[in-house]
Protein backbone atom coordinates (compact mmCIF):
# COMPACT_ATOMS: atom_id res chain seq x y z
CA UNK A 1 0.00 0.00 0.00
CA UNK A 2 2.89 2.77 0.91
CA UNK A 3 4.77 1.27 -2.50
CA UNK A 4 1.39 2.62 -4.23
CA UNK A 5 0.73 5.64 -2.62
CA UNK A 6 4.56 6.19 -3.49
CA UNK A 7 4.16 5.95 -7.01
CA UNK A 8 1.35 7.97 -7.34
CA UNK A 9 2.92 11.29 -5.65
CA UNK A 10 5.65 10.86 -7.99
CA UNK A 11 3.34 10.32 -10.85
CA UNK A 12 1.98 13.51 -9.57
CA UNK A 13 4.50 15.54 -9.15
CA UNK A 14 5.77 14.60 -12.68
CA UNK A 15 2.56 15.70 -14.50
CA UNK A 16 2.78 19.09 -12.13
CA UNK A 17 6.34 19.57 -13.25
CA UNK A 18 5.63 18.62 -16.75
CA UNK A 19 2.66 20.96 -16.66
CA UNK A 20 4.99 24.10 -14.95
CA UNK A 21 7.36 23.30 -18.16
CA UNK A 22 4.92 23.68 -20.77
CA UNK A 23 3.74 27.03 -18.74
CA UNK A 24 7.26 28.44 -18.62
CA UNK A 25 7.87 27.58 -22.58
CA UNK A 26 4.93 29.21 -23.23
CA UNK A 27 5.32 32.55 -21.35
CA UNK A 28 8.92 32.69 -22.67
CA UNK A 29 6.81 32.73 -26.14
CA UNK A 30 4.71 34.92 -25.52
CA UNK A 31 7.59 37.61 -24.02
CA UNK A 32 9.61 36.82 -26.81
CA UNK A 33 6.62 38.06 -29.13
CA UNK A 34 5.74 40.79 -27.24
CA UNK A 35 9.44 42.37 -27.26
CA UNK A 36 8.67 42.14 -30.98
CA UNK A 37 6.16 44.04 -30.79
CA UNK A 38 7.58 47.12 -28.94
CA UNK A 39 10.42 47.13 -31.38
CA UNK A 40 9.40 46.12 -35.02
CA UNK A 41 11.82 48.50 -36.65
CA UNK A 42 14.58 46.75 -34.97
CA UNK A 43 12.49 43.09 -35.77
CA UNK A 44 12.34 43.76 -39.28
CA UNK A 45 15.76 45.06 -39.69
CA UNK A 46 16.87 42.03 -38.26
CA UNK A 47 15.58 39.93 -40.20
CA UNK A 48 16.00 41.49 -43.60
CA UNK A 49 19.17 39.65 -43.84
CA UNK A 50 17.79 36.03 -43.13
CA UNK A 51 15.28 37.19 -46.04
CA UNK A 52 18.25 38.08 -48.66
CA UNK A 53 19.78 34.86 -48.00
CA UNK A 54 17.17 32.42 -47.50
CA UNK A 55 15.52 33.42 -50.63
CA UNK A 56 19.82 33.16 -51.88
CA UNK A 57 19.60 30.00 -51.35
CA UNK A 58 16.24 29.07 -53.04
CA UNK A 59 17.07 31.06 -56.30
CA UNK A 60 20.65 29.28 -56.46
CA UNK A 61 18.74 26.01 -56.57
CA UNK A 62 16.21 27.19 -59.25
CA UNK A 63 19.12 28.51 -61.04
CA UNK A 64 21.12 25.43 -61.21
CA UNK A 65 17.97 23.33 -62.01
CA UNK A 66 17.34 25.73 -65.05
CA UNK A 67 21.29 25.66 -66.11
CA UNK A 68 21.17 22.26 -66.04
CA UNK A 69 18.02 22.17 -68.13
CA UNK A 70 19.34 24.07 -70.69
CA UNK A 71 22.16 22.32 -71.09
CA UNK A 72 20.82 19.07 -71.45
CA UNK A 73 18.35 20.30 -73.76
CA UNK A 74 21.36 21.86 -76.32
CA UNK A 75 23.14 18.25 -76.01
CA UNK A 76 19.67 16.92 -77.20
CA UNK A 77 19.67 19.30 -79.80
CA UNK A 78 22.85 17.73 -81.09
CA UNK A 79 21.92 13.97 -79.92
CA UNK A 80 22.28 12.72 -76.93
CA UNK A 81 21.81 9.13 -78.52
CA UNK A 82 23.95 9.77 -81.28
CA UNK A 83 26.82 7.78 -81.88
CA UNK A 84 29.43 8.64 -84.23
CA UNK A 85 31.81 6.22 -85.94
CA UNK A 86 35.14 7.33 -87.58
CA UNK A 87 38.27 6.15 -89.74
CA UNK A 88 41.02 7.71 -87.09
CA UNK A 89 44.10 6.80 -89.80
CA UNK A 90 46.48 3.52 -90.46
CA UNK A 91 45.97 0.79 -92.51
CA UNK A 92 48.51 2.21 -95.21
CA UNK A 93 49.36 0.66 -98.61
CA UNK A 94 52.82 -1.20 -98.22
CA UNK A 95 53.46 -0.09 -101.69
CA UNK A 96 51.83 3.54 -102.85
CA UNK A 97 51.84 4.52 -98.99
CA UNK A 98 48.10 6.11 -99.21
CA UNK A 99 45.76 5.30 -96.80
CA UNK A 100 43.40 2.92 -98.41
CA UNK A 101 41.05 1.09 -95.04
CA UNK A 102 38.20 3.69 -94.86
CA UNK A 103 34.89 2.58 -93.64
CA UNK A 104 32.41 1.40 -96.29
CA UNK A 105 29.20 1.92 -97.08
CA UNK A 106 28.20 -2.37 -96.98
CA UNK A 107 29.72 -2.65 -93.48
CA UNK A 108 26.95 0.06 -92.26
CA UNK A 109 24.42 -2.84 -93.30
CA UNK A 110 26.57 -4.90 -90.98
CA UNK A 111 26.59 -2.78 -88.03
CA UNK A 112 23.16 -2.48 -87.98
CA UNK A 113 22.10 -6.28 -88.21
CA UNK A 114 24.91 -7.22 -85.55
CA UNK A 115 23.71 -4.15 -83.27
CA UNK A 116 19.79 -4.33 -81.88
CA UNK A 117 19.66 -1.11 -80.23
CA UNK A 118 20.23 0.85 -83.17
CA UNK A 119 17.14 2.84 -84.50
CA UNK A 120 18.72 4.78 -87.81
CA UNK A 121 21.92 5.23 -89.28
CA UNK A 122 23.55 7.16 -92.27
CA UNK A 123 26.93 7.42 -93.69
CA UNK A 124 28.73 10.40 -94.43
CA UNK A 125 30.82 10.82 -97.62
CA UNK A 126 33.15 14.23 -98.10
CA UNK A 127 33.62 15.85 -100.99
CA UNK A 128 34.88 19.55 -101.66
CA UNK A 129 33.61 20.84 -104.83
CA UNK A 130 34.09 24.29 -106.68
CA UNK A 131 30.80 25.56 -107.35
CA UNK A 132 29.85 28.73 -109.40
CA UNK A 133 27.86 31.62 -107.20
CA UNK A 134 27.75 33.54 -110.75
CA UNK A 135 29.53 37.00 -112.12
CA UNK A 136 32.74 34.32 -112.20
CA UNK A 137 32.40 33.76 -108.81
CA UNK A 138 33.32 30.62 -107.38
CA UNK A 139 33.98 28.88 -103.75
CA UNK A 140 35.30 25.95 -102.89
CA UNK A 141 32.09 24.43 -101.08
CA UNK A 142 31.39 21.39 -98.74
CA UNK A 143 29.41 18.33 -100.32
CA UNK A 144 28.22 15.43 -98.21
CA UNK A 145 26.50 12.05 -99.53
CA UNK A 146 24.13 11.09 -97.16
CA UNK A 147 21.40 9.13 -96.35
CA UNK A 148 18.05 10.19 -95.94
CA UNK A 149 18.02 9.09 -92.51
CA UNK A 150 20.58 11.45 -91.89
CA UNK A 151 18.24 14.65 -91.39
CA UNK A 152 16.70 12.25 -87.86
CA UNK A 153 20.27 11.01 -86.87
CA UNK A 154 22.21 14.69 -86.78
CA UNK A 155 18.85 16.45 -85.87
CA UNK A 156 18.58 18.75 -88.53
CA UNK A 157 15.84 21.21 -88.67
CA UNK A 158 14.23 22.08 -92.54
CA UNK A 159 13.36 25.83 -92.48
CA UNK A 160 11.78 25.14 -96.34
CA UNK A 161 10.81 22.72 -98.78
CA UNK A 162 11.64 18.88 -97.62
CA UNK A 163 14.55 16.70 -97.27
CA UNK A 164 15.42 14.06 -99.91
CA UNK A 165 13.59 10.57 -99.02
CA UNK A 166 14.16 7.00 -100.10
CA UNK A 167 12.64 7.55 -103.33
CA UNK A 168 15.05 9.88 -104.41
CA UNK A 169 17.63 7.99 -103.09
CA UNK A 170 16.89 4.42 -104.55
CA UNK A 171 16.49 6.40 -108.17
CA UNK A 172 19.33 8.74 -107.55
CA UNK A 173 17.27 12.01 -108.53
CA UNK A 174 19.75 15.11 -108.55
CA UNK A 175 18.62 17.19 -105.69
CA UNK A 176 20.45 18.80 -102.83
CA UNK A 177 19.24 20.68 -99.33
CA UNK A 178 21.29 23.36 -98.35
CA UNK A 179 22.13 25.65 -95.31
CA UNK A 180 21.01 29.15 -95.21
CA UNK A 181 24.28 30.94 -95.96
CA UNK A 182 24.38 28.98 -98.74
CA UNK A 183 21.13 29.70 -100.24
CA UNK A 184 21.07 32.93 -99.61
CA UNK A 185 25.16 33.61 -100.83
CA UNK A 186 23.37 32.00 -104.35
CA UNK A 187 20.19 33.38 -104.56
CA UNK A 188 19.92 36.44 -101.96
CA UNK A 189 16.86 34.47 -99.60
CA UNK A 190 15.66 30.89 -98.66
CA UNK A 191 12.90 31.00 -100.68
CA UNK A 192 14.07 32.38 -103.78
CA UNK A 193 16.58 29.21 -103.45
CA UNK A 194 13.83 26.67 -103.29
CA UNK A 195 13.52 25.22 -107.10
CA UNK A 196 16.64 26.71 -108.51
CA UNK A 197 19.44 24.48 -110.02
CA UNK A 198 22.82 24.93 -109.85
CA UNK A 199 25.88 22.39 -110.44
CA UNK A 200 28.37 20.44 -109.15
CA UNK A 201 31.06 19.67 -111.20
CA UNK A 202 28.47 20.13 -114.23
CA UNK A 203 25.43 17.96 -113.34
CA UNK A 204 22.77 19.63 -112.50
CA UNK A 205 21.20 19.75 -108.65
CA UNK A 206 17.81 20.91 -107.89
CA UNK A 207 17.63 22.91 -104.46
CA UNK A 208 14.57 21.14 -102.53
CA UNK A 209 15.00 22.42 -99.40
CA UNK A 210 17.20 24.51 -96.70
CA UNK A 211 17.92 22.73 -93.76
CA UNK A 212 20.27 23.93 -89.98
CA UNK A 213 21.14 22.32 -87.46
CA UNK A 214 19.02 22.42 -84.33
CA UNK A 215 21.93 24.16 -81.86
CA UNK A 216 24.44 26.14 -82.45
CA UNK A 217 27.79 23.73 -82.52
CA UNK A 218 30.09 26.40 -83.68
CA UNK A 219 32.07 24.50 -86.21
CA UNK A 220 32.19 21.13 -83.81
CA UNK A 221 30.36 19.38 -86.51
CA UNK A 222 31.14 18.19 -90.42
CA UNK A 223 28.53 20.20 -91.58
CA UNK A 224 30.31 23.46 -92.60
CA UNK A 225 28.94 27.14 -92.65
CA UNK A 226 27.66 26.53 -96.73
CA UNK A 227 26.88 22.95 -97.12
CA UNK A 228 25.19 21.04 -99.23
CA UNK A 229 23.76 17.29 -98.74
CA UNK A 230 22.95 15.42 -101.51
CA UNK A 231 21.71 11.75 -101.54
CA UNK A 232 24.72 9.54 -100.98
CA UNK A 233 23.78 7.13 -103.94
CA UNK A 234 24.77 10.35 -106.10
CA UNK A 235 27.39 11.19 -104.35
CA UNK A 236 28.76 8.09 -104.85
CA UNK A 237 29.38 9.02 -108.62
CA UNK A 238 32.03 11.43 -107.95
CA UNK A 239 34.19 9.15 -106.40
CA UNK A 240 33.35 5.80 -107.67
CA UNK A 241 33.79 3.83 -104.38
CA UNK A 242 32.32 2.42 -101.29
CA UNK A 243 34.38 4.31 -99.01
CA UNK A 244 33.12 6.80 -96.44
CA UNK A 245 34.95 8.25 -93.61
CA UNK A 246 32.31 8.74 -91.14
CA UNK A 247 29.10 6.80 -89.87
CA UNK A 248 26.43 8.05 -87.79
CA UNK A 249 24.22 5.90 -85.82
CA UNK A 250 21.03 6.58 -83.43
CA UNK A 251 20.36 4.41 -80.67
CA UNK A 252 16.83 3.72 -79.36
CA UNK A 253 17.77 3.91 -75.54
CA UNK A 254 20.02 6.57 -74.26
CA UNK A 255 21.34 3.97 -71.36
CA UNK A 256 22.98 1.80 -74.48
CA UNK A 257 24.45 4.54 -76.10
CA UNK A 258 27.94 3.53 -74.43
CA UNK A 259 27.31 -0.62 -74.64
CA UNK A 260 25.88 0.14 -78.40
CA UNK A 261 29.54 2.29 -79.27
CA UNK A 262 31.57 -0.63 -77.82
CA UNK A 263 29.79 -2.92 -80.20
CA UNK A 264 29.85 -1.09 -83.45
CA UNK A 265 33.72 -0.83 -83.05
CA UNK A 266 33.88 -4.48 -82.28
CA UNK A 267 31.85 -5.29 -85.78
CA UNK A 268 34.35 -2.86 -87.41
CA UNK A 269 37.48 -4.77 -86.08
CA UNK A 270 35.87 -8.31 -86.34
CA UNK A 271 34.16 -8.56 -89.23
CA UNK A 272 37.65 -8.85 -91.43
CA UNK A 273 37.64 -6.63 -93.73
CA UNK A 274 40.41 -4.08 -92.33
CA UNK A 275 44.51 -4.18 -91.60
CA UNK A 276 45.36 -5.08 -88.07
CA UNK A 277 46.58 -1.42 -87.93
CA UNK A 278 44.25 0.57 -88.84
CA UNK A 279 42.35 2.98 -85.97
CA UNK A 280 38.16 3.46 -85.93
CA UNK A 281 36.86 5.57 -83.13
CA UNK A 282 33.27 6.53 -81.56
CA UNK A 283 32.24 9.21 -80.38
CA UNK A 284 29.12 9.63 -78.30
CA UNK A 285 27.47 12.77 -76.01
CA UNK A 286 27.51 10.73 -72.80
CA UNK A 287 30.85 12.12 -71.91
CA UNK A 288 29.69 15.80 -72.46
CA UNK A 289 26.38 15.23 -70.73
CA UNK A 290 28.84 14.43 -67.71
CA UNK A 291 30.89 16.79 -67.83
CA UNK A 292 27.98 19.10 -68.26
CA UNK A 293 26.66 17.92 -65.23
CA UNK A 294 29.80 18.49 -63.25
CA UNK A 295 30.25 21.89 -64.34
CA UNK A 296 26.56 22.30 -62.90
CA UNK A 297 27.32 20.63 -60.09
CA UNK A 298 30.26 23.29 -59.39
CA UNK A 299 28.84 26.22 -60.26
CA UNK A 300 25.90 25.61 -57.95
CA UNK A 301 28.10 24.63 -54.81
CA UNK A 302 30.16 28.31 -55.67
CA UNK A 303 26.79 29.89 -55.73
CA UNK A 304 25.07 27.75 -52.35
CA UNK A 305 28.96 28.95 -50.27
CA UNK A 306 27.75 32.52 -51.52
CA UNK A 307 24.12 31.81 -50.08
CA UNK A 308 25.96 30.84 -46.97
CA UNK A 309 27.79 33.21 -46.56
CA UNK A 310 25.18 35.74 -46.65
CA UNK A 311 23.08 33.65 -44.23
CA UNK A 312 26.55 33.90 -41.95
CA UNK A 313 26.38 37.85 -42.58
CA UNK A 314 22.64 37.93 -41.48
CA UNK A 315 22.94 35.56 -38.57
CA UNK A 316 25.88 37.87 -37.28
CA UNK A 317 23.80 40.78 -37.67
CA UNK A 318 21.14 39.01 -35.11
CA UNK A 319 24.00 38.05 -32.99
CA UNK A 320 24.97 41.92 -32.54
CA UNK A 321 20.91 42.85 -32.02
CA UNK A 322 20.58 40.43 -29.57
CA UNK A 323 23.99 41.81 -28.09
CA UNK A 324 22.56 44.94 -28.17
CA UNK A 325 19.16 43.46 -26.49
CA UNK A 326 20.34 41.71 -23.60
CA UNK A 327 22.63 45.68 -22.95
CA UNK A 328 19.50 47.71 -23.03
CA UNK A 329 17.33 44.89 -21.03
CA UNK A 330 18.99 44.50 -18.32
CA UNK A 331 16.90 45.61 -15.36
CA UNK A 332 14.34 43.84 -16.98
CA UNK A 333 16.92 40.61 -16.66
CA UNK A 334 17.60 41.23 -13.07
CA UNK A 335 13.86 41.51 -11.94
CA UNK A 336 13.33 38.64 -13.65
CA UNK A 337 15.82 36.40 -12.12
CA UNK A 338 14.49 38.59 -8.65
CA UNK A 339 11.56 36.98 -9.19
CA UNK A 340 12.42 33.55 -9.33
CA UNK A 341 13.57 32.77 -13.19
CA UNK A 342 16.01 30.75 -13.86
CA UNK A 343 19.14 31.00 -15.97
CA UNK A 344 17.69 28.41 -18.18
CA UNK A 345 14.50 30.49 -18.46
CA UNK A 346 16.61 33.12 -19.27
CA UNK A 347 18.39 31.64 -21.96
CA UNK A 348 15.24 30.28 -23.55
CA UNK A 349 13.67 33.75 -23.91
CA UNK A 350 16.41 35.52 -25.28
CA UNK A 351 17.38 32.19 -27.82
CA UNK A 352 14.14 31.75 -28.35
CA UNK A 353 13.76 35.43 -29.70
CA UNK A 354 16.87 34.81 -32.17
CA UNK A 355 14.98 31.89 -33.64
CA UNK A 356 11.94 33.78 -34.42
CA UNK A 357 13.80 36.73 -35.64
CA UNK A 358 15.83 34.21 -37.99
CA UNK A 359 12.31 32.46 -38.74
CA UNK A 360 10.16 35.32 -39.63
CA UNK A 361 13.39 36.04 -42.48
CA UNK A 362 13.36 32.31 -43.10
CA UNK A 363 9.73 32.26 -44.36
CA UNK A 364 9.47 35.58 -46.05
CA UNK A 365 12.85 34.65 -48.09
CA UNK A 366 11.65 31.44 -49.01
CA UNK A 367 8.04 32.93 -50.32
CA UNK A 368 10.28 35.67 -52.64
CA UNK A 369 12.61 32.44 -53.25
CA UNK A 370 9.40 30.35 -54.66
CA UNK A 371 7.46 33.18 -55.77
CA UNK A 372 10.18 34.45 -58.51
CA UNK A 373 10.26 31.46 -60.75
CA UNK A 374 6.64 31.31 -60.09
CA UNK A 375 6.33 34.62 -61.81
CA UNK A 376 8.79 34.19 -64.37
CA UNK A 377 6.23 31.06 -65.28
CA UNK A 378 3.01 33.08 -64.83
CA UNK A 379 4.39 36.08 -67.15
CA UNK A 380 6.42 34.11 -69.51
CA UNK A 381 6.25 31.34 -71.44
CA UNK A 382 9.48 29.71 -70.02
CA UNK A 383 9.07 27.09 -66.81
CA UNK A 384 11.78 27.77 -64.70
CA UNK A 385 12.04 24.53 -62.16
CA UNK A 386 10.94 25.27 -58.70
CA UNK A 387 11.71 22.50 -55.92
CA UNK A 388 10.11 22.75 -52.90
CA UNK A 389 12.89 21.01 -50.63
CA UNK A 390 14.92 23.98 -51.40
CA UNK A 391 12.32 25.62 -49.35
CA UNK A 392 12.56 23.31 -46.55
CA UNK A 393 16.18 23.53 -46.41
CA UNK A 394 16.05 27.06 -46.64
CA UNK A 395 14.02 27.19 -43.68
CA UNK A 396 16.22 24.78 -41.52
CA UNK A 397 19.27 27.04 -42.59
CA UNK A 398 17.46 29.63 -41.28
CA UNK A 399 16.00 28.24 -37.78
CA UNK A 400 20.09 26.96 -37.54
CA UNK A 401 21.93 30.39 -38.03
CA UNK A 402 19.04 31.34 -34.89
CA UNK A 403 20.28 28.95 -32.84
CA UNK A 404 24.03 29.40 -33.70
CA UNK A 405 24.42 32.91 -33.11
CA UNK A 406 21.56 33.42 -30.82
CA UNK A 407 23.41 31.56 -28.24
CA UNK A 408 26.03 34.28 -27.29
CA UNK A 409 23.28 36.90 -26.40
CA UNK A 410 21.45 33.83 -24.64
CA UNK A 411 24.05 32.84 -22.08
CA UNK A 412 25.28 36.10 -21.67
CA UNK A 413 21.49 37.36 -20.41
CA UNK A 414 21.02 34.18 -18.18
CA UNK A 415 25.05 34.29 -16.74
CA UNK A 416 23.81 38.18 -15.27
CA UNK A 417 23.89 38.15 -11.94
CA UNK A 418 20.60 39.49 -10.81
CA UNK A 419 21.82 41.62 -7.79
CA UNK A 420 24.62 43.72 -10.35
CA UNK A 421 21.72 43.94 -13.54
CA UNK A 422 19.09 45.57 -10.70
CA UNK A 423 22.19 48.37 -10.25
CA UNK A 424 22.38 48.93 -13.99
CA UNK A 425 21.40 52.10 -14.81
Amino acid sequence: MPTTRSHHRLSFEHTIASARETMVLSEIARLAIDSFRTSRVRFALTALGMVIGTASVILVVAISATGRQYILSEIQGIGTNLVELEYAGGGSGAVTNVQTDFLTYPEEHIIVEQVPSIASSSVVLQLHQNISFGGGLTRDVLVLGVEPEYRHVRNLVVLAGRFFDEEDETTHTKVANVTEPFARAMYGSDTAALGRTFQISGIPFTIIGIFRERVETFGETEIANQTVLIPYSVGRYFTGTDAVKQMYFSIRDQNEVEDAAKQIKDVVYNDGRHQPNSVYVTQTMTALITLAGKVVNILTAMLLLVSAVTLAVGGVGIMNIMLATVRSRTREIGIRKALGATSREVRLQFLMEAVFVSLFGGVIGAVIGIGIPFSIRFFTDYRVPVSGWSAVVGLAASAAVGVVFGTLPANRAADMDPIESLRYE
